[in-house]
């Protein structure tokens, strides 16, 4: 079964992108890895992404959308963002990422939603966003690099949590050939990695750059 799960709006139009969920007997396996609620970061904090186009550095500030920032920096703490594999990127948009590599802790992650903050800075280039639906709450485990200035993003409610201050060049490079997700493109299916994890990835679209690792400086 499909269901929505993020969206971030492109000059056009809304890109919605979808995931699955995985069956409760799913869930009892991997529930003791996921905390019951997210750790309080520390106000001002780096995180490293290890990706496979070098280092890429984010200064993560927990003023700008404290519930965000709180929820990465947890995501961030249990690993979910190793070997995820950066899976939308729009030449002169966004860089996508925050489906995790195992589908049975993505199930279980997705599901956890977390309340909206109000915007306080802008969606400039390098900024890191959470995508959301585009319904209230709806922001869960995915973000995106900002690869350019997308002031539109400001009023359609995407806080940024934290800007890159070293790898920027990194970014600009991860591999962008595979075009948009489905039916704006022919790049991965948002739904089918849900399903299915890297091995979807790795099958049909082995060139995406990915995250070796992501950890707290």
């Amino acid at each position: 079964m499909r269901r929505k799960l993020a969206v971030v709006l492109s000059v056009a139009a809304a890109l919605a992108l979808a995931g699955c969920s995985q069956s409760s007997d799913a869930n009892k396996e991997t529930a003791a890895t996921i905390p019951a609620k997210d750790q309080q970061s520390p106000d001002l904090f780096k995180v490293n992404f290890d990706t496979s186009k070098g280092p890429v550095v984010v200064e993560i500030h927990r003023d700008w959308a404290p519930n965000g920032v709180d929820h990465f920096y947890t995501l961030v703490k249990t690993g979910f963002f190793d070997q995820v594999r950066i899976y939308r990127v729009v030449r002169d948009f966004v860089a996508q990422f925050g489906i995790a590599a195992d589908p049975k802790t993505n199930a279980l992650w997705a599901n956890g939603n977390i309340p909206d903050d109000p915007v306080r800075q802008s969606n400039v280039r390098g900024t890191l966003t959470y995508a959301a639906t585009g319904m209230p709450n709806s922001r869960s485990t995915q973000l995106f690099f900002n690869l350019r200035n997308n002031f539109m993003l400001d009023s359609r409610g995407f806080a940024p949590i934290g800007k890159v201050v070293s790898g920027m060049d990194a970014v600009d490079s991860f591999y962008n050939s595979y075009g948009d997700m489905p039916p704006n493109g022919m790049g991965p299916d948002p739904s089918m990695i849900g399903e299915q994890g890297n091995s979807y990835l790795d099958n049909h679209f082995p060139r995406l750059d990915y995250i070796k690792k992501a950890t707290v400086q």
